[in-house]
C-alpha cells in the first residue's frame, strides 16, 4: 500500500471504536486515483443499507424521464396520481392545496407535506421511534400516504425559503415513476441505473428474509428491522456497496443518467438539517465559515441516509465519496469521516 492508501485506511481504523462505530466502508475517487477501504465488521465487498441515499436513485430516474420528455418538473402530481391518493393529501388551515403540488415540490421537499416516518402519529410516536426501539413493521405505499394525511402540513406548497424533509415526497415520486413507466420502482432502478452501470451488488431490498445486507446498528446493538427496510422503497430501500455507490455517484454527476446541465438546475438551496441544505432532489453539505475558516473543506452535493450512509461529490475538488458508518445513532460520524478522507486525498 502507498503512503496515501495507508493514511486513508488509518482514518477508517480510527473511526471504528467499538463503542459508537463497529464497522465502516468507504470509497473515494479523485482524478485517476480511486481507493476502497473498510474496517471493523464491514468489508469492502459487504452490501449495506444506504437508507435515504436511495433518494438519489429516485431523483436520477425522474431526471432520466425528464430527459426522455416523459415529464417536466413543473407537472402537477395530480396528473399522474389516483384521486384516492390526492384526496386530502395537503389541507392547510382548512384549504386544500393538494392539486398545487408539483414534481419539483416533492424533489425539493417544498411540498409542505409532513413526514410519515419521522413525524409523530396519532399515538404520539413516530415510525422512526418504533424502529429505533427494535419494533419492526412493514407498511404499504397507501399506509404511508394515509399516515401523512393524518399529520398537519407545515406550509403551502412552494412557500419561499421553506422546506420540510419528508419521506412521503419520495414515496409519491416512486409511485409517479411507476405510473409513467407502467413498471415497478425496482424494475426502473434495474433498467435505468443498476444494469447500465454494472452495479452487481446493488438492488432494492424486497425480501425480509434476505440476510445479505449488514444489519444496521443503533448505539451498541444490531437493529434488525427487515420488514421496515422492505417498506421504504423509493425513499430508502436500496442495498449497495461503497464500490457500487462510487460508480453510481460519478454517473449521477457526470451525465450518464441525464444531461449534466440539469445539475445546475437542481441547486436551489433551502435550510433543512444544519449544516445540510436541500436542493431539488439533492442535498448540499457545506460547513459554515465558523467551522471552516480556511475553506479547507470543500462543499459537497449528493445525499445521505439515517443509517450513516452517504454519497457525495465535490465540484471544486472533483472528488467522489461514498460509504457508511452503519450507525443510526451517529450518522454525523459519516460526514466527519468524509471530511478526513477528503483532506488526505487532497494532499499531493
Amino acid at each position: 500500500m502507498t503512503e496515501k492508501e495507508n493514511s486513508l485506511q488509518a482514518v477508517l481504523d480510527k473511526t471504528v471504536d467499538g463503542k459508537k462505530i463497529f464497522g465502516t466502508s468507504f470509497a473515494i475517487k479523485k482524478g485517476g486515483f480511486t481507493w476502497f477501504g473498510a474496517s471493523g465488521n464491514l468489508s469492502d465487498k459487504q452490501p449495506y443499507f444506504i437508507a435515504s441515499t436511495t433518494k438519489l436513485f429516485t431523483t436520477g430516474i425522474i431526471l432520466h424521464l425528464k430527459a426522455e420528455s416523459k415529464l417536466t418538473l413543473d407537472d402537477k402530481i395530480s396528473k399522474y396520481l389516483d384521486k384516492s391518493v390526492m384526496k386530502g393529501l395537503h389541507i392547510y388551515k382548512g384549504k386544500s392545496y393538494s392539486d398545487e403540488i408539483t414534481i419539483k415540490h416533492l424533489l425539493a421537499h417544498t411540498s409542505g407535506l409532513a413526514d410519515y416516518f419521522q413525524g409523530k402519529g396519532t399515538n404520539g410516536k413516530s415510525l422512526e421511534d418504533d424502529i429505533k426501539n427494535g419494533i419492526d413493521q412493514s407498511w404499504t405505499f397507501e399506509q404511508a400516504i394515509e399516515r401523512t394525511k393524518a399529520m398537519q402540513p407545515l406550509f403551502i406548497p412552494g412557500t419561499k425559503n421553506k422546506a420540510n424533509y419528508s419521506d412521503a415526497n419520495f414515496q409519491l415520486l416512486g409511485k409517479i415513476i411507476e405510473v409513467i413507466t407502467n413498471k415497478s420502482y425496482s424494475d426502473n432502478c434495474d433498467e435505468v441505473i443498476i444494469k447500465p452501470l454494472g452495479l452487481s451488488n446493488t438492488c432494492l431490498y424486497k425480501d425480509p428474509t434476505d440476510k445479505t445486507p449488514k444489519a444496521l446498528y443503533y448505539k451498541a446493538n444490531e437493529l434488525p428491522v427487515p420488514k421496515a427496510m422492505t417498506s421504504f422503497g423509493s425513499d430508502g430501500g436500496i442495498v449497495s456497496t461503497s464500490a457500487d455507490m462510487l460508480v453510481f455517484t460519478e454517473a449521477f454527476f457526470s451525465g450518464k443518467l441525464f444531461p449534466t446541465e440539469y445539475i445546475d438546475e437542481l441547486q436551489e438551496w433551502n435550510n433543512i438539517f444544519f449544516p445540510i441544505k436541500s436542493g431539488i432532489g439533492i442535498h448540499l453539505f457545506k460547513l459554515p465559515w465558523i467551522f471552516n475558516p480556511t475553506g479547507a473543506v470543500p462543499y459537497f452535493i449528493g445525499h445521505s441516509g439515517l443509517s450513516g450512509a452517504l454519497a457525495y461529490y465535490s465540484p471544486e475538488e472533483n472528488i467522489f465519496v461514498a460509504g457508511t458508518v452503519n450507525q443510526v445513532a451517529h450518522p454525523d460520524i459519516s460526514f466527519k469521516t468524509l471530511i478526513k478522507l477528503t483532506q488526505k486525498v487532497k494532499k499531493k
